[in-house]
């Protein structure tokens, strides 16, 4: 059957057996053992009240300084059917001595609950992770006609992890979902959880090189996704770099099938050719050993043609559809905080904004920075935000970013966070040397005051605008200041 005939036919399995209820109460009550207070049925899972909609079960988890129990009123108000809570309330509720373990337990049930029917597909890397995981869900999605699940926005810590679970439909053919890290040992237990099929790493940088040292132990700590694999699983690791062999011998000492991507001549998805499309972003052409590939990927820039190798190669091992992958990549949009891109007003015309100011280390930085460069602007500015998490290495790394931004042919550079110093130190040293230009340039302690300094340097017709640091540096706020009332 060809790629076009699979997406027109539809599953022969009946809409109906696609329940509408999450969970019912006595499932709530014997996957956590707690005591139902009623009978009911829940569409959906939350931990914040405030992202409560109709229809949902509301966790009240207690937290070191917060305790969920306190906005019980809230969540009921914003539609929730019931409370999972460690005391009696006046409310519908599942009963339980601790609601963190009951959300542990919640996602243990649902993760046996698929065993039989769902593919699950892990995701972790120091880059790039939930865009490939966004990139993943489409093309499952699409080719199994909207029986793909996933984590939503980076939930992908100790407690996201297991929300994520407990959210999936018992329908689904697919789950992926995304882990993340700042200590070793972190991934090992989620990973334990999830029990992928496919387990794939995107890239090892230095993120949190602060906790862990050194990029090999960022990468040990990565490996340890594969300690969760389920008998005859499989791998898919990046095949350049200097992390290669280290990661695929943790792969197989875990018992994985590894799979390679990357443009190195060993990787088993490898990249063929790369030319820039039309309107931004790439065709691509990659070998997969017993065929070759050509679609398009809708996003801009180099990294992404190696995300896209990853998403393959993935999508492959899942035992999904390359053609509905290739047809997802072509349409997929960049995400908030992660390569969206609004036009927004400028003077009497119109400018480019490109939002990645979600996260930010070394390697993204760089890849972004050279994204920016290969983008088509009367002028380029480049607000960069604090790397944070980089330990004694940061003064180095945040200097090393001269050189991308000279290379990306920055007009104007605004440097927002104490840690940016050292890179306002290496722009402010004397014209010309390795930079060959000088870049204009303003250090920012906060964001209000980034804001300020854009402001009186002005945004002109056909300017792209670049924002990019760390989310705690708090860029997103200028960049809904840019945005508000645009289209």
């Amino acid at each position: 059957m060809s790629a076009i005939a699979a997406l027109i036919d539809w599953p022969e399995d009946s809409l109906t057996e696609w329940r509408l209820a999450l969970w019912t109460s006595a499932e709530l009550a014997e996957a956590t053992g707690g005591l139902a207070s009623d009978e009911f049925e829940v569409s959906g899972v939350e931990i914040d009240s405030r992202d409560v909609v109709e229809g949902d079960l509301f966790f009240a988890l207690k937290g070191e300084v917060m305790d969920g129990h306190r906005f019980l009123d809230s969540a009921f108000r914003n539609g929730a059917v019931a409370a999972v809570v460690d005391r009696k309330v006046n409310y519908p509720h599942i009963l339980v001595p601790d609601t963190f373990e009951a959300l542990q337990a919640l996602a243990t049930a649902r993760r046996a609950a698929i065993a039989a029917t769902a593919c699950v597909i892990g995701v972790t890397g120091s880059v790039g992770k939930t865009s490939v995981k966004e990139a993943l869900f489409a093309a499952l999605d699409r080719s199994s006609h909207g029986r793909a699940h996933r984590s939503v926005k980076s939930y992908n810590n100790h407690v996201g992890v297991p929300l994520s679970l407990a959210r999936t439909p018992t329908g689904s053919h697919f789950g992926v979902f995304e882990m993340g890290m700042n200590h070793a040992g972190e991934i090992a237990a989620l990973t334990r959880q999830v029990r992928p099929h496919v387990a794939l790493i995107t890239t090892i940088a230095p993120a949190h090189i602060e906790n862990l040292g050194s990029e090999a132990a960022i990468a040990d700590a990565k490996a340890e996704i594969f300690e969760g694999l389920e008998p005859g699983g499989t791998a898919v690791i990046p095949a350049d770099g200097p992390h290669f062999r280290r990661l695929a011998d943790a792969a197989r000492r875990a018992g994985a099938n590894v799979v390679s991507f990357g443009r190195s001549s060993e990787a088993d998805v490898r990249l063929l050719d790369a030319v820039m499309a039309p309107g931004g972003g790439s065709l691509v052409t990659a070998d997969m050993g017993d065929r070759r590939l050509c679609y398009t990927v809708a996003a801009p820039g180099e990294h992404w043609v190696t995300n896209s190798l990853a998403v393959m190669a993935a999508v492959r091992a899942a035992g999904g559809d390359l053609g509905a992958a290739g047809l997802a990549l072509a349409e997929l949009e960049g995400l908030k905080g992660r390569g969206a891109r609004h036009t927004i007003t400028a003077g009497s015309g119109k400018a480019l904004l490109i939002d990645e100011s979600y996260n930010a280390n070394p390697a993204s930085m760089a890849a972004t920075l050279a994204q920016l460069g290969a983008t088509p602007a009367r002028r380029r500015i480049a607000v960069l935000g604090a790397m944070k998490e980089l330990g004694e290495h940061g003064p180095q790394f945040h200097a090393e970013l001269a050189g991308p931004l000279a290379a990306a042919g920055a007009d104007y550079a605004l440097l927002v966070g104490d840690e940016m110093t050292a890179l306002a130190d290496e722009l402010g040293k004397s014209a010309g040397g390795a930079l060959g230009k000088v870049i204009p340039f303003a250090h920012c302690r906060s964001t209000a005051e980034a804001i300020e300094a854009l402001s009186a340097w002005g945004l002109e017709d056909g300017d792209v605008l670049l924002v990019k640091g760390s989310n705690s540096v708090g860029l997103g706020q200028l960049v809904a200041a840019l945005t508000l009332g645009q289209g």
